[in-house]
């Protein structure tokens, strides 16, 4: 037997309005909300599917410094410059980690800061 990841947890000052801008980029929707204000987005057909769920997690002061995970994402029904302007007009913007501006992907920001990278590669939907 092995694992598989099944969620992925991330630390955000406003939950709501992260899971929000995850929605749109994934095109996931809300399946579960705590009392504490925790969120959990993921696809449509829910919870143990092909694709792993987020758990957008309230911090009153989420951790300092760079994490050492991130996202990255494809486009599934566009080319890479479309979907990077759709992905701005969300509220991401451009993260400056070093690159040389050769790179064949972009990196990004989701709107508290946590990067992620929109490759090159369209990809067939789940």
């Amino acid at each position: 037997m092995a694992c598989r990841i099944s969620e992925l947890v991330l630390g955000c000052r406003d939950p709501e309005a992260l899971a929000r801008f995850w929605c749109e980029v994934l095109d996931f929707v809300v399946l579960d909300r705590e009392d504490d204000g925790t969120v959990e987005i993921g696809p449509r057909d829910g919870f143990g599917g092909p694709q792993a769920t987020i758990i957008l997690s309230g911090e009153a002061v989420p951790a300092r410094g760079k994490s050492r995970l991130h996202l990255d994402v494809n486009p599934t029904d566009r080319d890479q410059d479309a979907e990077l302007e759709r992905l701005l007009a969300l509220g991401a913007r451009p993260a400056d980690i070093g690159q040389t501006g050769r790179e064949p992907w972009h990196v990004l920001a989701d709107p508290e800061g946590n990067e992620f990278c929109l490759l090159r590669a369209r990809i067939d939907p789940v």
